[in-house]
């Protein structure tokens, strides 16, 4: 995998939406976040633009994102926030100068579109926070995301797990890239050229805000479609604010992702501090990454 260079004092981070709309208002806590790291903030033409819940048109966006990665003065790109719109524009993207000199793309959620797109681009992506995010972040999570904008090893350990999803964990340990993101972003992208190979690598997966049957249905899916099968290793994070019908679907969904990876040996670690939740860890999506689940977990990432 190509991994893009890490960043500097002084050079320029681009603020560009390819989903929501935002305000000013919303982005600036963010802005001065980064330039207090050092960096200078650049923003989308069309950042500010509202159609209806996006963030202008998809020309727009698509624009903005486009002149992003084409522009060469610009080191890495963070995306304003999630919700729907990024899978509008991909298409309309040209990722060949980018190819050639590879820069930061930093984002999660509706972002999953990009992170699977450019994997099977051969290049490192950023699973953090937003810019819409960053001013709700512990100054613990804003330090880590910043050393891993930098250059600096990341690596996570934890003794301490809520026991109910504890004692779903499967131990072992894995070796191969880390790769994934949001279960309904890439449930939607099956069949698609921006459709995800699992195979050898640990599967991170993570959700909002969804039915449990639909959390079910969504992994049936990787399931037939052979993503769940030859995994080194899987990676639950935050399943969070799911919803439940009048007759209840009978398990969490957690238990609904134990449930269709029952059928094999990989280790599956619940619960990591990553996803729709307060403090929300960065990942390196294409790095090879070392999983170890036992009574602890350690996750580390190849320098």
């Amino acid at each position: 995998m190509i991994r893009p260079p890490y960043l500097k004092s002084g050079d320029t981070v681009m603020i560009v939406s390819s989903a929501r709309r935002v305000t000013k208002s919303e982005i600036k806590p963010a802005a001065d976040l980064l330039e207090s790291w050092g960096l200078q903030v650049k923003y989308g033409k069309n950042l500010y633009k509202f159609q209806n819940q996006f963030s202008g048109t998809d020309a727009e966006r698509a624009s903005d994102f486009q002149s992003a990665l084409n522009n060469k003065n610009v080191q890495a790109i963070l995306f304003a926030r999630g919700g729907y719109g990024t899978v509008r524009i991909v298409d309309q993207i040209d990722f060949k100068r980018f190819v050639k000199n590879p820069k930061w793309l930093i984002g999660y959620s509706d972002i999953t579109v990009l992170h699977s797109h450019v994997h099977k681009l051969g290049i490192e992506t950023l699973h953090a926070p937003m810019a819409f995010n960053l001013s709700k972040l512990s100054a613990n999570c804003l330090s880590v995301l910043k050393d891993s904008l930098f250059g600096q090893s990341l690596r996570y350990t934890s003794s301490k797990q809520q026991a109910s999803l504890e004692k779903l964990n499967r131990q072992g340990t894995a070796k191969g890239e880390l790769v994934g993101g949001n279960l309904s972003i890439l449930y939607s992208l099956a069949g698609t050229a921006s459709d995800i190979d699992t195979t050898g690598k640990i599967l991170f997966l993570e959700d909002l805000d969804e039915y449990l049957y639909h959390v079910d249905r969504m992994m049936m899916n990787l399931k037939r479609t052979g993503k769940l099968s030859n995994l080194a290793g899987l990676i639950v994070g935050g399943m969070s604010d799911m919803k439940d019908n009048e007759i209840p679907f009978g398990k969490t969904a957690e238990e609904i992702i134990q449930d269709a990876v029952s059928g094999y040996s990989y280790p599956v670690l619940y619960g990591f501090p990553s996803g729709h939740i307060p403090n929300n860890y960065p990942l390196i999506f294409g790095r090879e990454a070392t999983l170890k689940v036992t009574d602890k977990m350690e996750l580390k990432f190849q320098s």
